[in-house]
């Protein structure tokens, strides 16, 4: 190899934060603990920036990171919810219609809440990291 030639110049995408950990393991931490404490109001947003801290870099990678642990946390926290409506037997009687109906839009609201929060979570996690 010659000693003129320029070193190569390709970037790592996963190497774009600049702590150098894995956005999957930041984000499963994140989402941990947004399950862990989902007794406490606003959980998904404390779980967001817990991943947004630990991630580092750029706000975009804050939202990035705050995104998928919200995506994380909804699974358990979707079925525990469909396990509490099982319990107390909503959708049993009536009509049923309606109760799937209400079911339905309980999941995309709830959807919203918990990766829009944790999303906005990651943000503000990244904001911290900076500013502390």
């Amino acid at each position: 190899m010659d000693s003129d030639t320029p070193p190569s110049t390709t970037v790592d995408p996963s190497a774009a934060d600049k702590s150098g950990s894995s956005t999957a393991i930041n984000a499963l931490i994140g989402a941990a603990a947004g399950v862990i404490l989902s007794f406490v109001p606003f959980s998904t947003l404390l779980g967001g920036a817990i991943a947004g801290y630990l991630e580092g870099g750029d706000r975009r990678n804050g939202l990035r990171v705050g995104t998928i642990a919200g995506v994380i946390m909804l699974i358990p926290m979707a079925l525990m919810g469909m396990f509490a409506m099982f319990v107390l037997g909503i959708g049993y009687t009536g009509a049923p219609i309606a109760f799937g109906i209400m079911a339905i839009f309980m999941l995309i609201m709830s959807a919203l809440y918990t990766v829009g929060l944790s999303a906005v979570g990651g943000y503000l996690g990244i904001y911290l990291k900076d500013e502390l």
